[in-house]
């Protein structure tokens, strides 16, 4: 039978939206939000040769520089203000989620409620940071490095450099903040969409016009966006699964009436890690490719140059390295977000216990079982849909506008915004409903 939430959810309709105020404020606070950001990836950092930046940046497009420019909507294409994106806030709150199982002080905090998260919240953006500054410092010197790229080189042009770029990062992990509490959804991963999507009108227009002058076949567009749609699918089906364990609190005694024992759902899902294992992955792929394309090839001895092409988009090398790769960081990160012995601990701290599992190690070892079977499952979905894509490309040549790893987030995301919003409108539904249950209760008192 469903639940009331669930048939609330089913009787939502446009009259419910246009009544929730409250709700449209937030959505308009994200676009005009959103829309900022757009700006700021348009706005050319100073002192850089345009076309030659330009014309240097077409070489380096297939490396980790591209991945980057998808991530922030094509600022790293322009050099923009925003060109460090919100990755260094990313890899912050990864390192920081990695530290928080390794040293006994940040796990203490971890186990502090609210307060405890403000502080490593507070280390999340020192570290933040530290890692923006670095990355924007490495960025000056390496167009320093590069024929023509930069104006006037020198101090001033690296300080300068390392200010305007770290200032957008801090300015983009605000701008976050700011739409997760005044708007709807989770800020950050909003902004990466947004990047991501601005790209598609543009990759869109340019397989359309590959298929015009005839250099793709009209059916394998179609078939291309038939298995998109399938993989969206796929996306969907997966990240809403949960493997549920049944929860049992034992009966009450209060005074002397004895109340029912309570029974609740531990959700465990499909694929914990999200998509931090196809991020890891790529990253770490693209890298010796991107350090090649900096140095000298000609320089490079013959085993480098024959690894960096064993590397490259499409070569079974690659995509044997990418799936054992993913596969590795969905069972690595999952580890690190999940603590099957604390979440145990927890249940036995409030009485509840699994149904023919005994409270405490033993089932710790029964989640830790459970969570291992479908992480199994996670890590097999999560490779067929970063590999898919490159086997397409490898094979048809088609210049796909999203990659596994963006599907993914323009999915999970728009599925977060989409269940966010929804919250809301059943949350104002329950409102209606107390108010109508009240002002009934108060005529009948007339």
């Amino acid at each position: 039978m469903a639940s009331a939430a669930e048939q609330l959810a089913s009787n939502l309709s446009f009259s419910t939206f246009a009544k929730a105020e409250d709700l449209k404020k937030r959505l308009w606070f994200t676009l005009a939000a959103l829309l900022v950001y757009r700006l700021g990836t348009h706005i050319p950092l100073p002192g850089l040769n345009p076309e030659a930046y330009a014309q240097a940046f077409r070489g380096q497009a297939g490396g980790i520089l591209g991945l980057f420019n998808m991530f922030s909507g094509g600022a790293v294409e322009r050099m923009a203000i925003f060109a460090l994106g919100i990755m260094p806030y990313i890899s912050a709150s990864i390192i920081v989620q990695l530290m928080t199982s390794v040293v006994p002080a940040l796990e203490n905090l971890k186990k502090e409620g609210e307060q405890g998260r403000k502080i490593i919240n507070q280390y999340t953006r020192y570290g933040t940071v530290l890692l923006g500054a670095l990355q924007a410092y490495g960025i000056a010197v390496g167009l320093e490095s590069g024929s023509g790229l930069v104006v006037d080189p020198g101090l001033f042009f690296r300080i300068s450099t390392v200010i305007t770029l770290l200032g957008g990062t801090m300015f983009l992990m605000w701008l976050g903040e700011q739409i997760t509490s005044r708007g709807i959804g989770n800020g950050i991963s909003l902004i990466i969409f947004a990047g991501i999507a601005a790209g598609l009108p543009s990759a869109l227009a340019g397989t359309l016009e590959l298929g015009r002058t005839g250099a793709l076949s009209t059916s394998l567009i179609l078939a291309v966006i038939v298995i998109a749609m399938a993989v969206i699918a796929v996306i969907v089906f997966v990240e809403r699964a949960q493997r549920r364990l049944l929860i049992q609190y034992p009966k009450r005694q209060v005074g002397n009436r004895m109340f029912q024992g309570d029974t609740s759902h531990l959700p465990l899902k499909l694929n914990t890690s999200g998509v931090i294992p196809a991020i890891f992955a790529s990253s770490l792929l693209l890298l010796p490719a991107t350090v090649a394309g900096f140095a000298n090839t000609t320089a490079l001895p013959s085993w480098a140059t024959a690894i960096v092409a064993a590397l490259g988009h499409g070569q079974p090398l690659y995509m044997l390295l990418y799936a054992a790769l993913i596969a590795f960081f969905a069972f690595f990160y999952t580890a690190i977000v999940f603590n099957p012995k604390d979440t145990a601990d927890n249940l036995k701290k409030h009485g509840g216990f699994i149904p023919g599992i005994r409270p405490g190690e033993r089932t710790a070892e029964y989640i830790d079982f459970v969570l291992t079977r479908i992480t199994v499952i996670g890590a097999v979905y999560l490779v067929f849909v970063c590999i898919l894509p490159e086997i397409l490309v490898s094979q048809t040549g088609i210049p796909l506008a999203l990659g596994g790893t963006s599907l993914l987030i323009v999915v999970s995301v728009t599925l977060d915004t989409v269940a966010q919003i929804q919250g809301h409108l059943i949350a104002q539904q329950y409102e209606g409903l107390i108010k109508k249950s009240k002002l009934r209760g108060g005529k009948r008192g007339r």
